[in-house]
């Protein structure tokens, strides 16, 4: 075997383990990729294995393997105009009933999911996991609702889930990833809503259509005092099924 021979095979094998390296890092970004992909889900993934990163890193590359690929669906004008105006019944209806303002909006967020395509709440593993892959940063919101509406949270507590959720919600209900750090902008779309022309809106040069309140009335799709800001869930019959919120 020639010297030219054994430095052509040692390229060869020098190329095929860089592009193996290349693909378990495009797969999940590598270490420092997964941190930055899954943000706060990496911490508390990493927490569950006791600091034990490799565990830690296995389990959301496998997620990633799983659910990366995930082809979401589109939801209609028509569900999604619904999902709004449910989620802006449940805050109105938190100032008086905090309790079933927190069970709707748990469901709300369950079956949007479901209505993009994620697993159902019957797979909750494999629910919150495609999730995670998903809207990683936002994910721990949904956690929140879920354990408040399962008597786990105090007024308060319950109105900062809301809060929290609102980003996962607006994710999921308007074809956009979520982004960090816009779990609590105001409502932008939505019955009553500026310049959309519909009952109760305001026209670009800020005339009131028919149908808008009153002063000092509510709008709709507006949170009444006290309430979070948010929008809420069609009260479609899905069961308000308890899972696991630690998966």
């Amino acid at each position: 075997m020639t010297a030219v021979v054994i430095v052509i095979l040692v390229l060869v094998v020098v190329a095929l383990a860089a592009g193996a390296l290349y693909m378990s890092r495009a797969k999940g970004g590598g270490k420092g990729g997964l941190k930055r992909r899954f943000g706060p889900e990496y911490e508390r993934v990493l927490a569950r294995h006791n600091g034990d990163v490799k565990a830690a890193e296995h389990e959301l590359d496998e997620r990633v393997r799983r659910y990366g690929r995930l082809r979401l669906q589109p939801l209609t004008p028509e569900v999604r105009e619904q999902y709004l105006v449910r989620w802006a019944g449940a805050q109105e209806r938190f100032v008086d009933s905090p309790n079933e303002a927190i069970a709707e909006a748990d469901q709300l967020l369950a079956g949007l999911a479901q209505e993009r395509g994620f697993p159902g709440v019957d797979r909750p593993d494999e629910h919150m996991d495609a999730l995670s892959v998903h809207h990683a940063h936002h994910i721990h919101g949904y956690r929140m609702v879920h354990a408040a509406a399962h008597g786990r949270a105090g007024t308060e507590g319950m109105r900062e889930a809301m809060l929290e959720a609102r980003a996962l919600f607006d994710a999921l209900a308007e074809d956009r990833p979520a982004t960090a750090g816009k779990g609590r902008r105001p409502v932008t779309t939505g019955p009553g809503t500026a310049g959309s022309g519909a009952p109760g809106s305001a026209t670009p040069g800020g005339t009131a259509t028919p149908g808008t309140p009153a002063p000092g009335s509510t709008a709709p799709g507006a949170a009444p005092p006290g309430a979070p800001d948010g929008r809420a869930h069609a009260n479609d019959g899905r069961t308000h099924s308890r899972w696991p919120i630690g998966g």
